[in-house]
């Protein structure tokens, strides 16, 4: 095949190389931060911050204590009077039906004696719970808060204790950090890296600022978050939760929600304040409502953060701990309400409201001071607080909570916010933007016709007339949304050069945001990408979609860099965790009610159900043998993609003939390459491989001594639990290479996935790896391996039959960057080959070469066969992007 630049003009071929070198650097960049090359830890100099107060004993474990409180402890399951019976209790309190229900179960005449039961029915259950099963976090209190002369209820539990049951548990005591660190890249300490919240400059200069006053201190990052969220679909019921959680604990473990990392702190009032007719009036009473039930929430981190408190950690260590509010999770309503700035302008800094929307409008953090100096007029009359107030760029509110806490800046605690900011905000945008711009049947059309992948999510009827679309949604639709546009026609015949950088722009920077390790050099290239986007974005004008861009979302992301750098990376601080968390904090605790003062019945629900867990984890230490977990030392996220390639132990069909590989699983050419792999094998110089005629000669003397072969249908990869914390393994990837068969009448097509391929010639970065398409994955028969292959050549045990695709040109695309692929031919014929399974590195995703209008009819299931120039889609995951990117 003749050299695709071969016949390039001197200066395109000087643009390749420039090109190539920038490719080059930016790999080095992203191995940097992936940690190829190991990591440096620079511990914080004062080595008595976060050491413990004193040495402690097996018995100041927490399980230990845990078990002082129980009056039996010969019973592993005490209060409950064997495992069945425990069983019973827990799967009736996390997995059962409503307390009727299980009434109405017990109720059964003989069903309690034959299960050996104590309790006859719910209540009585309940009873044991509430009286005999020690508390593991603190009980709910419920008082009134006075606000423009009206009481509201506010439903919450002492802030403290919230913060000593998620630092003493001992599912979290191996994983805590006490300290703050600097992690750099490089033994000379110049690219340094973030990633957990330790590793970020807030915690290592809040640690200086208060060993001024204490030193030896443990400080616990306080993160605080508050959504409001619907409970039911028709009767517009509301809950208003607050939930805690700590930075200590890894990010891994915190954004899970079965592992119980964050506590719910509390119930805000949901009233409307309907009786206030006055719109003005009414605003400032709700945000006075709010920082009145804060302030009251969150009172006792004034003394505490100060002075610190004794606390002792899972392991039973005991240390002089510090909570420090640090940070403020909630999407932009939330932003507002909590720091009292005007909607429409940026909770964070000064900008104006009308320049949100430049990229070279200068801007600075609000001054904490001069906010604090305005709110401390209000004993000057309430014309005086008004006046200073909006001197102050912000709202009169009375003592909002964050006013007195030591160490705090509400304006620098507001972070950034993936799930509201990016795919609820400037994504969701996007998509409205190139509907307009492209035309939605186009769009739609496009995406009915792309082929199916592991991480590809099919929208069969289009995208553009979906409605109330998630987070979730938005993200599948990032994963193929810039290749689908390449090609197409824009109105009046525009260039759409600047409308396909300003995508990539912006998707670089919505995946780039998302690295759960970033470099001093990564948060560079994160500033680039948003530069590429303003640099495009007037294409939008131009097109008469957009008049400006003054979005407060879209200016958030001019925070991103710093935000990472003071905090840790985006996944440290995501409202994404706490939408789920209304699921089991909120919305299942309201079902368990009668709908009648619910708030009562929510919080005794959910108190019950912490019990449960409490035990839950005292009885599988026990049943471990009582040991402690060693603690381990943090270590930057794993971004090298660790994952394990498997298998099924017997095949998906056990005897396959030849002519059904051809026929139905459309390896065409499988006789003449199995037996070009077997003859290169038998090659006498394994230094100078066979290859054209003398292979294809040898090729032709190869017989095989089986008729038929077992095959398997699909490849697997899952994730790896690289930090030791626990995590089960998942799919995270596949490949499919399936039959056509006939299912009834009706004729179901083949599905053979596009594969990366290492072809191990050792080169740097993708000129190791080409695509193909995996047409069928089997295993020889091992009675016939000693008769095809030496004795010295050890055969792969699976193997697979591919179709390759034409190797990476010099460069990607210069407005998209995405790498440009046909099929591979020799002589008119497709070119193909045997590779061993192992060298399968992942699956890949190709979109099709569309044109100016897709052809309709191509469909998802043959578009492979029927389109011949594809775009490697880069985006399809974050180990494809950080691959090709």
């Amino acid at each position: 095949m003749p050299d695709p630049a071969g016949d390039w003009p001197q200066a395109q071929e000087n643009e390749v190389a420039d090109e190539d070198h920038d490719r080059d650097a930016r790999l080095q960049v992203q191995e940097r931060a992936q940690g190829h090359h190991g990591y440096v830890a620079i511990p914080y100099p004062d080595s008595r911050a976060g050491q413990e107060i004193n040495q402690h004993g097996g018995n100041d474990a927490a399980n230990a204590r845990y078990s002082f409180q129980l009056d039996d402890k010969d019973n592993i399951y005490f209060p409950f009077c064997s495992q069945t019976e425990w069983e019973i209790a827990r799967w009736s309190k996390l997995r059962g039906p409503s307390s009727t229900a299980f009434t109405d179960l017990l109720a059964i005449d003989g069903v309690p004696e034959s299960l050996g039961l104590s309790f006859k029915n719910a209540k009585e259950l309940n009873a044991i719970i509430d009286h005999e099963l020690p508390t593991g976090r603190p009980k709910f209190k419920r008082e009134q808060i006075i606000v423009a002369g009206e009481a509201f209820d506010v439903h919450y539990r002492d802030v403290i204790e919230c913060v000593k049951a998620l630092y003493g548990d001992p599912d979290f005591a191996e994983h805590l950090t006490f300290a703050p660190e600097r992690h750099y890249a490089d033994e000379d300490q110049t690219t340094r890296l973030f990633h957990d919240m330790h590793t970020g400059k807030w915690w290592w200069d809040t640690q200086k600022k208060l060993d001024q006053h204490h030193p030896g201190g443990t400080i616990i990052p306080i993160i605080i978050s508050t959504d409001k969220t619907q409970v039911t679909m028709f009767r517009n019921k509301a809950a208003y939760p607050v939930y805690l959680t700590i930075g200590n604990i890894p990010k891994e473990i915190r954004r899970k929600p079965s592992r119980g990392a964050h506590i719910l702190l509390g119930y805000l009032p949901t009233t409307r304040l309907e009786h206030i007719s006055n719109k003005a009036s009414r605003r400032r009473t709700m945000a006075n409502l709010y920082h009145a039930c804060m302030s009251r929430i969150l009172a006792p981190l004034e003394s505490a953060g100060l002075d610190g408190v004794k606390m002792r950690s899972g392991d039973g260590a005991l240390r002089r701990c510090h909570p420090l509010f640090a940070c403020f999770v909630g999407d932009y309503p939330e932003q507002v309400l909590a720091t009292g700035v005007k909607f429409g302008e940026c909770p964070k800094c000064d900008v104006d409201a009308n320049e949100t929307g430049s990229n070279t409008a200068s801007f600075h953090l609000r001054n904490l001071c001069s906010v604090l100096d305005a709110l401390a007029t209000l004993d000057q009359g309430n014309l005086d607080f008004v006046r200073a107030c909006a001197a102050a760029g912000i709202k009169p509110i009375i003592h909002p909570f964050w006013e007195d806490l030591p160490f705090a800046n509400i304006f620098r605690a507001i972070t950034p916010d993936i799930l509201h900011q990016l795919y609820q905000g400037l994504v969701k945008h996007l998509i409205g933007w190139l509907s307009e711009a492209c035309g939605a049947a186009e769009i739609d059309a496009r995406c009915r016709r792309l082929p199916p992948n592991h991480n590809i999510r099919l929208f069969t009827k289009g995208i553009t007339t979906l409605s109330r679309v998630s987070g979730t949604e938005h993200a599948q639709i990032c994963r193929f949304l810039l290749g689908i546009i390449i090609d197409i026609r824009l109105p009046n015949n525009l260039n759409a050069s600047r409308l396909l950088r300003a995508v990539r722009g912006l998707l670089d920077f919505l995946y780039l945001a998302q690295y759960p390790c970033h470099s001093s050099e990564t948060l560079e290239l994160l500033q680039e990408a948003l530069d590429v986007f303003h640099d495009n974005k007037e294409i939008f004008i131009d097109l008469g979609i957009r008049n400006s861009f003054n979005l407060p979302k879209l200016h958030a992301t001019h925070h991103y860099p710093l935000m990472i750098t003071m905090f840790g990376t985006t996944d440290n601080y995501n409202t994404e965790y706490t939408e789920r968390l209304h699921i089991d904090l909120a919305k299942d605790a309201y079902r368990a009610t009668n709908h009648k003062d619910e708030f009562v019945q929510m919080t005794i629900w959910l108190e019950r159900k912490e019990k449960i867990l409490r035990h839950e984890k005292y009885v599988r230490w026990r049943l471990s043998g009582g040991c402690e977990a060693i603690p381990r030392h943090s270590r930057p996220p794993d971004m090298t993609h660790c994952r394990v390639q498997v298998m099924t132990k017997h095949p998906s069909a056990k005897a396959v003939s030849m002519q059904k590989l051809v026929e139905d699983y459309g390896a065409t050419y499988f006789r003449d390459a199995l037996a070009r792999y077997i003859a290169r094998h038998n090659s006498p110089d394994n230094n100078q491989p066979l290859q054209g005629h003398a292979l294809d000669d040898l090729a032709s003397d190869v017989h095989f001594p089986f008729r038929t072969l077992p095959v398997f249908h699909k490849i697997k990869w899952l994730s790896s639990d690289t930090r030791g914390h626990g995590e089960a393994p998942v799919t995270v990837d596949s490949v499919h290479a399936k039959p056509q068969q006939h299912v009834g009448s009706r004729l179901v097509v083949r599905r053979s996935d596009t594969v990366l391929v290492s072809l191990g010639t050792g080169a740097a970065g993708i000129e190791d790896f080409r695509v193909g398409q995996v047409r069928a994955i089997f295993v020889l028969p091992p009675a016939s391996i000693p008769i095809l292959f030496p004795l010295t050549f050890r055969v792969p045990k699976h193997l697979a039959y591919i179709e390759w695709f034409t190797p990476f040109p010099p460069a990607p695309d210069r407005n998209h960057s995405l790498y440009k692929l046909s099929r591979a031919q020799h002589g008119g014929e497709r070119v193909a080959s045997i590779v061993s399974v192992a060298d399968i590195m992942s699956s890949t995703h190709l979109i099709p070469r569309f044109g100016a209008i897709a052809p309709r009819e191509w469909t998802s299931d043959t578009v492979l066969e029927d389109c011949d120039t594809f775009w490697l889609n880069s985006y399809l995951d974050r180990h494809t992007f950080t691959r090709f990117k």
